[in-house]
């Protein structure tokens, strides 16, 4: 049996930053995750000022592609117009593999099967021990599935369901644009181009809408059509994945005794934008709080909504 103080399921920001703040406090942990870094990992990309405040980072001190943006081009219900803002862009196989690297914890590559309280703590998969455990492994992680789920399950109105695509590709349109409820989605599609000659394109929209409306398949091949028609993309063959998460629930259970939830294993992305980033870095860095300190662990400081940094950037804005 191998044995921590910490045992972390999920090795993405949420993960890694609990883990850089457990280590910085002199706690041991041991991060598990299936994929080996750097991976590949669905995501926009986007992170505000905050996010790297948040970090101990300054846009200098990242060693891997970071765009800024200092407007963003908005399409709402069809009317455009352009949002003054400070933003960056990063690609998540660099910016979670050095995130990782840089928490200082012990790693190792495990599919996690089976999680379960033991005495002084928890066992997963027969093969771990530790008197704490944090679930940090997405939406589908397997603490909140064995110890979370069952008494609280998740709301499905908060299900986002996704579709998007990173590629290289020799972009003439340096802007990030956006559209919001464009075509009858209910959600948004975004065209992120990024340094080095990548772009992320996609769509994402509440799943129950979604199942009583047009298929994501139809939506997608809508921001495929526009891409082309104002000349962001073209001749690129697609290749899209799908995911999910969940937005920001109503007072969700995110600790019960040593277990913990971080990240999108607690359903915290914004209820405007569907940031998931800054709140997975906050969420890991209280619940390492709430370790260190034997303090109780609450998620009411992170921010619900993303849009007041995106119209007052490095400014806080509220919780609620």
């Amino acid at each position: 049996m191998i044995r921590a103080d910490v045992i972390i399921v999920g090795g993405g920001p949420a993960g890694a930053a609990c883990a850089r703040r457990l280590r910085q406090g002199g706690v041991d942990c041991l991060i598990l995750d299936q994929a080996e870094f750097p991976r590949i990992k669905l995501c926009a990309g986007w992170i505000t000022p905050e996010t790297l405040r948040d970090l101990d980072l300054t846009p200098d001190e990242y060693p891997h592609s970071l765009t800024c943006f200092k407007s963003f081009q908005v399409s709402l219900w069809g009317v455009r117009f352009t949002a003054p803002t400070r933003q960056y862009a990063i690609r998540r196989v660099e910016f979670d593999a050095w995130l990782l690297q840089r928490a200082g914890a012990a790693v190792r590559q495990h599919t996690v099967k089976t999680v379960a309280p033991a005495e002084g703590g928890y066992e997963v998969d027969g093969e771990y021990f530790g008197k704490y455990l944090v679930g940090a492994g997405g939406t589908r992680c397997p603490v909140c599935r064995a110890l979370f789920q069952p008494a609280a399950p998740r709301a499905p109105a908060s299900l986002i369901a996704a579709m998007e695509e990173e590629f290289a590709y020799a972009y003439t349109d340096d802007r990030c644009w956006l559209w919001f409820f464009d075509n009858g989605l209910p959600g948004y599609g975004w065209y992120v181009p990024k340094a080095g000659g990548t772009v992320n394109v996609g769509i994402g929209g509440k799943s129950e809408a979604l199942k009583s409306g047009e298929a994501l398949t139809h939506h997608w091949q809508r921001l495929v059509d526009k891409l082309d028609r104002l000349g962001l993309v073209r001749g690129h063959t697609y290749k899209p994945l799908g995911h999910s998460y969940y937005l920001r629930q109503r007072a969700p259970a995110l600790r019960r005794d040593n277990a913990f939830l971080v990240g999108d294993a607690a359903g915290l992305a914004t209820l405007d934008m569907g940031e998931g980033i800054r709140p997975a870095v906050e969420s890991g860095r209280l619940a390492a709080e709430a370790i260190l300190h034997d303090a109780a662990y609450s998620v009411d400081s992170i921010p619900k909504y993303s849009l007041p940094s995106l119209i007052w950037p490095g400014r806080e804005n509220p919780a609620t």
